[in-house]
């Protein structure tokens, strides 16, 4: 379940609910565009979505991440209808979507702001740890935290990925990833073969990691844990 979501008492999350849509998300589905309305919000149950800045060059790097700790509203919550950055589903699940006016007209239930407000709160701060994470943590620690967090959204020890969009994600090139995802490999704590990653020792992987992935669940009060069950 979304945590957003489980956050609010049963009266409340009828009327969220109301007019709301469970849908299937797949790999590369869009969220929404640069400079575009955004027109639907997105809350993850277990699909992870990615937030990507494009450089001029074409190359692109991850610069956010949405999983079940929150919702794909970032922009509209700042005060913004665009945003000049694109989203779009990075390992696919299931969401519960709403059309941009219901949400905006939701957000007058002082739980429902509530709760907003501090996801929010949370997401400003780990986009800062990240930034520094990225400057100062190496790949390898890097891929050790992604994995973790991705895990820890999704529910599955199984986790769709190509090392293509493994570099972006860590901003890096995909030749450090392969490296990186060998190392842990022969470490015994994944499994990687034909885009699938399978984490085998969970315990392993979070002593590889840096200690970022401890500052990203202690941000989110441990809500990419939460319950997985659906409405």
């Amino acid at each position: 379940m979304n945590a957003i979501l489980h956050g609010l008492d049963p009266r409340e999350t009828a009327t969220v609910l109301d007019g709301a849509e469970l849908v299937d998300l797949a790999v590369r589905d869009r969220i929404y565009q640069p400079n575009e309305r955004i027109s639907e919000v997105f809350f993850p149950f277990d699909c992870v979505l990615s937030i990507v800045t494009r450089m001029r060059d074409g190359n692109a790097i991850e610069v956010g991440t949405v999983g079940r700790e929150g919702c794909s509203a970032i922009p509209l919550l700042l005060g913004a209808t665009t945003t000049a950055n694109e989203s779009y589903c990075q390992v696919g699940g299931t969401a519960l979507k709403i059309g941009a006016d219901v949400f905006q007209s939701l957000r007058a239930n002082q739980k429902f702001g509530h709760l907003l407000d501090r996801y929010v709160q949370a997401y400003v701060n780990m986009l800062g740890q990240l930034a520094a994470c990225n400057r100062l943590h190496n790949v390898y620690e890097r891929c050790a935290r992604w994995l973790l967090m991705t895990q820890d959204r999704v529910g599955t020890n199984e986790i769709g990925l190509t090392h293509e969009y493994l570099a972006m994600m860590l901003g890096t090139q995909r030749s450090g990833v392969t490296i990186a995802a060998g190392t842990l490999q022969q470490a015994g704590f994944i499994r990687y073969a034909r885009g699938v990653i399978t984490i085998l020792d969970r315990e392993g992987l979070e002593g590889a990691s840096c200690e970022c992935y401890e500052v990203a669940r202690e941000q989110f009060g441990g809500l990419m844990r939460s319950t997985n069950t659906h409405f």
